[in-house]
């Protein structure tokens, strides 16, 4: 039913949280395959749109799922409490058996949520079974970890050390410098990084730029878009499908844009970063540069800490260094495309600088009444 509505990255999710609500639906009867390949089978052939032809499938899928058919419970043991409960605790637990993340957790609750409304609606199910049982799902934390914002410091010299990784001729690295330093300088998410093309760029000879974002290219897998490609292409987050977001781009970046241009050109399609064959960086590619120029910017202690981790920590590490600098939470929220209020939410425990301003303060009043 929300197939056709919904992004590529969100039919994985889905897909994801039904497989586990149907493994924890399953009753034991003999010949279970292995997990292996009940997973595989219903990942790959029963929780996609449109379903695949049974012709079409290799045998040990289709033989899995017919076993999986008949060992399922109806649909309407799910009103037995003590079934409903087995399901939720399955919720909780990753495939290897480990307490899955908080966030993980809520999410599939969500799915299982909308799931058995939808049944209630088709008169699949009498009532929401969910209902009579009392079920709290994990807190979230909303806040940005401090341990893995980086300095202006650290960040330069991890932009630099990017240009290091890979031969000069392949230019693994160099051809991603200007992409990282896009997610540092002027704040850009992963997907919105990859997707910028040179005819939305203005990149003035001095002084600051400006980039107009109108769209992003997250990566989700072919199994999951409409095109068969590996990356979807959506509008910019939580906005209308037509919306753009202007963003200032300081003169550090657009000489390092410059210079990517200057020395690779663009893709066919305008955009500013690409892979060796005109293609869309992947992120499983610049993940590995990432943790490659790691190693050579930081010592073994911070390799090992969960400073700047992972390459959208230097988004965070753009907007907390942007309201250190004093500049307004509004102007900040705009730039990045958030909110103030999940702004502040997620970055008041990075505010270095106020809480700096605010011991000042306070030391002042307490000389006043010494």
């Amino acid at each position: 039913m929300r197939w056709p509505l919904i992004a590529a990255k969100t039919r994985d999710e889905i897909n994801d949280a039904l497989c586990a609500i149907t493994q924890a639906m399953l009753r034991d009867v003999r010949g279970r395959p292995s997990d292996e390949l009940l997973r595989r089978a219903m990942r790959g052939w029963a929780f996609v749109v449109p379903r695949p032809e049974p012709r079409e499938m290799p045998t040990d899928v289709r033989l899995a799922l017919r076993w999986v058919a008949g060992a399922s419970r109806p649909l309407a043991d799910l009103m037995d409490p003590t079934v409903m409960r087995s399901v939720l605790t399955a919720l909780r637990l990753k495939q290897d058996g480990v307490v899955a993340a908080a966030e993980t957790q809520r999410h599939k609750h969500k799915i299982l949520v909308n799931a058995v409304r939808y049944a209630v609606e088709q008169h699949r199910l009498p009532a929401d079974p969910l209902a009579p049982i009392k079920w709290s799902v994990a807190e979230t934390a909303d806040q940005v970890d401090p341990r893995v914002v980086a300095n202006p410091s650290q960040a330069r010299s991890l932009l630099c050390a990017v240009s290091y990784v890979g031969g000069f001729r392949r230019a693994r690295g160099r051809r991603l410098v200007g992409l990282f330093a896009g997610m540092y300088y002027a704040g850009l998410r992963p997907a919105e990084a990859v997707a910028v093309t040179l005819p939305n760029c203005v990149l003035p000879a001095e002084g600051w730029g400006q980039v107009t974002l109108h769209r992003t290219l997250p990566q989700a897998g072919r199994r999951w878009t409409d095109t068969g490609r590996a990356h979807d292409e959506r509008g910019l987050k939580s906005r209308p499908a037509d919306d753009t977001r202007r963003v200032p781009l300081p003169p550090e970046l657009v000489s390092l844009w410059q210079e990517s241009i200057n020395t690779f050109g663009t893709a066919d399609d305008g955009r500013l970063f690409f892979n060796e064959r005109g293609g869309i960086v992947g992120s499983s590619a610049y993940d590995r540069v990432w943790h490659e120029a790691r190693e050579l910017a930081f010592s073994p202690d911070l390799v090992r800490s969960l400073l700047a981790g992972r390459p959208y920590d230097l988004r965070h590490s753009a907007l907390s260094t942007w309201l250190n600098a004093g500049v307004d939470p509004t102007e900040v929220a705009e730039r990045a495309g958030n909110s103030v209020e999940v702004l502040m939410t997620s970055y008041a425990k990075c505010l270095y600088g106020r809480q700096a301003i605010s011991n000042q303060r306070i030391d002042r009043l307490l000389c006043e009444y010494e």
